[in-house]
């Protein structure tokens, strides 16, 4: 009675556990630790027994051309809808109807380009997959964790600046650039996609500063304090970048992108107070 009962309790049971196992499955994948090895011995392992080295090359041979084919199929799908993406980008400068080639390769070559970028686009997140693939084995419970919230961070980070480029700089740049002086240009499709993207890009990468600040503070390079103390030092730095990345000469679009980035800074301020308190080690109770 009591067997059958258990038969009875088990198959019962067995909905839960099947949707269970892939939180275990998760759980065993970030609890793990690897073996914790001095880089003496591993140099001296790796000496004697070249095919691990080896293991590790073919390792990262089959990481590197998967994510290169990934790549090409991303770059074919792109091209499906390569020309509304060129659409959306002209946008604010009156549609493609504004744009004028002058060499017979250059709307090809705009087009390549973008078809290009929006299959790197679109591949990220699988060679994020890969590369993170590749680390994982020897990454500690602690930085896998963290690599895990900072992929995701990054990401949103650089569309969020890839976003304020084109939706508040490009409304405020390009009626100063195109009216300078009284002179009408002429808006070429390899000149113009260029600009837009190379901006997008670069302000996609200056608001990555609160992941770049809070990994310098988890590995103790810098703190909140020094951080603090050295805000006016900060702010002038921001503005010899901003006016690096600023495609105009007046203070109102260079004040446009240094007030994100300067809010950005106090930010990275309480990122690093929270990397720096992570890092101290708890006290351990005395027997």
């Amino acid at each position: 009675m009591r067997a059958l009962l258990k038969r009875v309790l088990w198959v019962l049971g067995a909905p839960f556990r099947l949707i269970a196992r892939p939180f275990r499955a998760v759980r065993d994948f970030i609890n793990y630790e690897p073996e914790d090895t001095p880089i003496g011995e591993v140099f001296v392992r790796t000496v004697e027994h070249p095919s691990v080295l080896v293991d590790h090359l073919e390792a990262l041979r089959g990481h590197i051309l998967r994510s290169v084919a990934v790549l090409v199929v991303t770059v074919i799908i792109s091209t499906l809808f390569t020309r509304q993406a060129i659409e959306f980008l002209s946008r604010p400068i009156g549609g493609l109807e504004a744009l004028q080639a002058i060499e017979v390769t250059e709307s090809l070559g705009a087009f390549m380009r973008v078809a290009l970028l929006c299959g790197i686009a679109i591949a990220m997140p699988y060679i994020g997959v890969e590369i993170f693939t590749f680390l994982n084995p020897g990454l500690r419970r602690r930085e896998r964790i963290t690599i895990l919230v900072i992929i995701p961070a990054a990401t949103l980070l650089f569309l969020l600046g890839a976003a304020f480029a084109y939706f508040i700089m490009f409304p405020a740049a390009l009626p100063f650039l195109l009216n300078f002086l009284g002179i009408s240009a002429a808006i070429r499709p390899a000149n113009y996609i260029r600009f837009v993207t190379g901006l997008m890009f670069w302000i996609g990468i200056a608001f990555q500063f609160p992941i770049i600040i809070y990994a310098l503070a988890a590995l103790g390079i810098v703190d909140a304090g020094s951080l603090m103390r050295g805000w006016r030092f900060a702010v002038l730095g921001i503005a010899i970048l901003a006016a690096a990345v600023t495609p105009t000469v007046d203070p109102i679009n260079m004040g446009l992108v240094m007030l994100p980035m300067i809010v950005l800074y106090f930010l990275s301020i309480g990122l690093a107070a929270i990397a720096s308190r992570r890092r101290k080690p708890r006290p351990q109770v005395e027997a």
